[in-house]
C-alpha cells in the first residue's frame, strides 16, 4: 500500500487535471449550468476521497479498504471523463 500522503497527492493531481479539462470543455459548451454542475461534482469528489483516505472504515482491513477506495475512485474518474467528452 502506498503512503496516505502519496495517495492524497495523486487524488488531488487527478482531480486538478479533470477540473482543467472541465473548464476547457465549458468554453465549448452551450449550457453553462451543466458545466458548473460538472465542476462542482469534481470538487465534491476530491473532497470526499481525500477525507476517506484519512479515515479507514472500522472493522475493515486497510489493504482491502484502500483497494476498494482506489477502484471506486477510478470508476468515478472514468464516468466524469465520459461526461466531459460529451
Amino acid at each position: 500500500m502506498a503512503k496516505r500522503r502519496t495517495l492524497k497527492r495523486q487524488i488531488t493531481d487527478i482531480c486538478t487535471v479533470l477540473f482543467a479539462e472541465g473548464v476547457a470543455a465549458s468554453f465549448e459548451n452551450k449550457h453553462p449550468e451543466n458545466a458548473e454542475a460538472l465542476l462542482r461534482s469534481i470538487i465534491k469528489m476530491e473532497s470526499n476521497y481525500l477525507s476517506r483516505v484519512s479515515h479507514v472504515e472500522p472493522g475493515m482491513k486497510p489493504k482491502v479498504y484502500f483497494s476498494d477506495l482506489i477502484e471506486k475512485f477510478n470508476a468515478q474518474v472514468v464516468e466524469l471523463l465520459d461526461q466531459i467528452n460529451n
